[in-house]
């Protein structure tokens, strides 16, 4: 009964002409927004300790990269299904959920002693994010009206993912010192007080749909094949990339994206309706951010290890070298929604393109015993710049025009973009990096891969600004930027 209550608060909400959000409206979206902070908190801790996590269980860098990837490949890979679901089940209903079983992957994170059982926790603690992200974006924009209302509502979910990666690294920077196992148990707590808020102040919606096919085999398929990708780009420099096995395994992947397209071609309720591909602003959306999260999430991987490992630096110092980006998003994410309005989301993707391009040559360029003002410190920069500018309106881009009924859909699809491309990114920046240190090991071997990884990085961020570049072509039937946010 409560429930019913909140909602027709929220709905009435909506209805007013008045630009103040009620306790009620901002109560649900701190509480979303609090688990995507969770989420970049959870990501960026990890990414501190990785040089710690490597020397205590033994891990190779191939093995290691899996603590983050295994992480955002599950995450993306199920998204999708997480959306369908739901839609399908209700979105506070797998919120609850999905929070419940983060919960439980944390803790079990920081208690086991092997490397294989930490990947696992991870994958499973990606999973449960890959239910909890699409429900959250879409509670977001089926509670907030296309418009300055829903950019607004954005915005503010994107400074607290900011500020989660920015509270993530200062803490890990301390927790790392003590010991990398606190790193995995900070975010239980959290997680706690998000689902506890989430049954007190989440409305009971109601699915459009109540009955159909979660589509199990299409998410079996394409998170299989997703997997084996990785897999394979990660193993095949110590293998061989001409190798029977390494060729098997790509043909072997080739089958199961074929075969998750006939099946979702075929499905009554697909998992991935492909007619929502036709619209070119939500393609272009999630193409750009699977090649703007890839280079980033690949340029994290390879300095953190860097950083510390060749380098010296302690976990504190790292995480303090990449907290000035995180701080720049977090206090520029709220200020955007003005530039967008005025210009359009294509161009602010392509200026926060341009900005990640100018970061990674810069810190392939500049000499590496420069102070940190001079040698790290101006990229760090351009990547709060470039973040800034871009990721809220990816969001919008790939939001704008979709039925209530898709929004899940729709979250899910960008997330899954944004995942995969990450892993996919850190998959090949990782295959990279071991075959330039081929024949070497500990610090000299990542020395040697260094360059060509971050060449790589590199290339994947000017192929991000051919494809923001092309959102920028005039065509007949454009509305100009100045009118619409969708451009």
């Amino acid at each position: 009964m409560h429930m019913h209550v909140a909602s027709s608060i929220v709905t009435a909400s909506l209805t007013t002409t008045s630009t103040r959000w009620t306790p009620q409206l901002w109560g649900v979206l701190l509480t979303v927004s609090l688990v995507v902070g969770l989420d970049a908190l959870d990501v960026s801790m990890v990414g501190v300790a990785l040089p710690v996590i490597q020397a205590d269980l033994g891990l190779s860098t191939s093995a290691l990269q899996w603590v983050v990837s295994g992480y955002v490949l599950s995450y993306g890979g199920l998204l999708l299904l997480g959306g369908r679901t739901a839609d399908l089940l209700g979105r506070r209903r797998v919120f609850l959920a999905a929070v419940a079983v983060f919960t439980v992957a944390s803790l079990l994170g920081g208690l086991v002693d092997d490397g294989a059982l930490l990947i696992a926790t991870r994958l499973v603690k990606g999973a449960a994010a890959a239910f909890t992200a699409p429900a959250a974006l879409s509670i977001i924009t089926t509670t907030f009206a296309e418009g300055p209302a829903r950019n607004r509502a954005l915005g503010i979910f994107a400074v607290f993912g900011a500020s989660g990666y920015s509270a993530g690294l200062v803490f890990s920077g301390l927790l790392t010192e003590v010991g990398w196992r606190w790193t995995f148990f900070l975010p239980a707590p959290i997680a706690i007080v998000a689902l506890v808020a989430a049954y007190r102040l989440l409305p009971d919606d109601r699915p459009a749909e109540r009955t159909g096919s979660y589509d199990l085999p299409g998410a079996i398929t394409g998170v299989a094949a997703m997997l084996l990708l990785v897999y394979t780009v990660v193993e095949a420099p110590e293998i061989g990339w001409a190798e029977p096995r390494t060729l098997l395994q790509f043909a072997l992947t080739a089958v199961l994206l074929a075969a998750f397209a006939v099946i979702e071609r075929r499905s009554p309720h697909p998992l991935l309706r492909l007619g929502i591909l036709r619209s070119g602003r939500l393609a272009r959306a999630n193409l750009g951010v699977m090649v703007f999260f890839g280079a980033y999430l690949g340029f994290q991987f390879v300095v953190m290890l860097y950083l510390q490992s060749v380098l010296g630096w302690s976990a504190l110092q790292t995480a303090l070298g990449f907290l000035p980006a995180a701080l720049i998003v977090a206090f520029g994410s709220p200020r955007m929604d003005p530039l967008i309005e005025r210009v359009g989301t294509s161009r602010t993707i392509a200026a926060g393109v341009v900005a990640h391009v100018a970061a990674y040559v810069l810190f392939l360029v500049v000499d590496r015993d420069a102070p940190y003002v001079v040698g790290v410190l101006p990229s760090m920069i351009l990547l709060g710049l470039g973040f800034t500018l871009a990721f809220a309106s990816f969001n919008i881009q790939a939001t704008a025009g979709i039925p209530d009924d898709e929004q899940g859909l729709a979250g899910g699809l960008l997330n899954t973009s944004l995942q995969v491309g990450g892993a996919l990114g850190l998959a090949i920046v990782t295959a990279v990096l071991v075959a330039g240190g081929e024949g070497r090991t500990g610090p000299e071997a990542l020395l040697a891969g260094f360059t060509p990884a971050l060449g790589v990085v590199t290339g994947f961020a000017v192929a991000g600004l051919l494809i923001a570049l092309s959102g920028l072509v005039p065509r007949r039937d454009r509305v100009p930027a100045e009118l619409t946010l969708t451009d």
